[in-house]
């Protein structure tokens, strides 16, 4: 089993408790070094960046981080300020928030900042956590935006660069809350070479350096994999007509549950000496 304080990936599907137990929050807190952490807040996705900025800083502050700061990135010049720069150095841990994916991806992609974060994450030396806009970013494909409630088809989702922290997932947020199948399925459509995860609202998806996601939070995590796909109609349907899919394996994971990002499995749980057999 990994190590519950080494560095780590965490991608929150958003509303994630602030307030009580804060299991998520306490997670990344831990994963970024606990009361030597030295974090990083990036508000960039928000309308209201200083609010929604100092909020974080004020919770990992008082969980006892060491030291927290605010990467304010307010247009793309922001993201090669040496301040920042000598900060994504100097870090534990990285925490972008919620609001627009588009806006965070048109501020940060391919910026001096973006990168430095980008090669530490890879390497394991920092943690870092998106939640909401802050977690539909992570695949080098991102749903930038979409409609709910209908079957499946190629005008429910819209579709667009991500910053590629996971590249091959596609992530789409407030999951079940939204109704969002539809739209992840609409994406993989596109997409087939891809693993949809659909995240919850207050749950996680931690994504350890060996290849385990673990699901950490209150809700589900839906894994849409379309490794066996044997037939899509994507590239024959109009716009509005509904897609057919075939042969997709769906996982729908709990608190607790691990799933192989490489080996494409589940982690079945071992079954316990008072469970009875059918």
């Amino acid at each position: 089993m990994p190590n519950s304080t080494q560095p780590a990936i965490l991608v929150i599907g958003g509303a994630e408790d602030k307030v009580h137990g804060r299991e998520i929050l306490q997670t990344f807190f831990r994963r970024s070094g606990g009361s030597d952490a030295v974090m990083g807040i990036i508000p960039s996705a928000s309308r209201e960046p200083m609010l929604v900025g100092e909020r974080y800083s004020k919770i990992f502050r008082d969980l006892g981080a060491a030291r927290v700061e605010l990467l304010d990135v307010r247009d793309r010049a922001h993201g090669a300020d040496t301040r920042y720069l000598d900060y994504a150095d100097a870090c534990t841990g990285v925490f972008m928030t919620g609001g627009d994916q588009l806006r965070l991806c048109g501020l940060l992609s391919e910026t001096p900042l973006m990168e430095r974060i980008r090669e530490r994450v890879h390497g394991y030396e920092i943690s870092l956590a998106g939640t909401s806009a802050g977690a539909a970013i992570m695949g080098h494909h991102m749903i930038g935006g979409g409609g709910s409630g209908e079957s499946p088809n190629r005008s429910l989702v819209d579709m667009t660069m991500g910053l590629g922290i996971i590249p091959e997932v596609i992530i789409d947020q407030h999951f079940h809350n939204r109704n969002r199948m539809a739209r992840l399925l609409s994406a993989i459509a596109q997409h087939p070479d891809r693993l949809g995860i659909g995240i919850d609202e207050d749950t996680c998806a931690l994504f350890e350096a060996d290849g385990w996601i673990e699901v950490i939070g209150k809700g589900t995590i839906n894994i849409v994999d379309p490794q066996n796909l044997s037939y899509t109609n994507q590239t024959l349907a109009t716009v509005a007509d509904p897609l057919s899919l075939h042969s997709l394996n769906l996982h729908i994971l709990c608190h607790g549950d691990r799933f192989h990002l490489n080996q494409r499995r589940p982690l079945t749980p071992m079954p316990q000496p008072d469970e009875k057999t059918a």
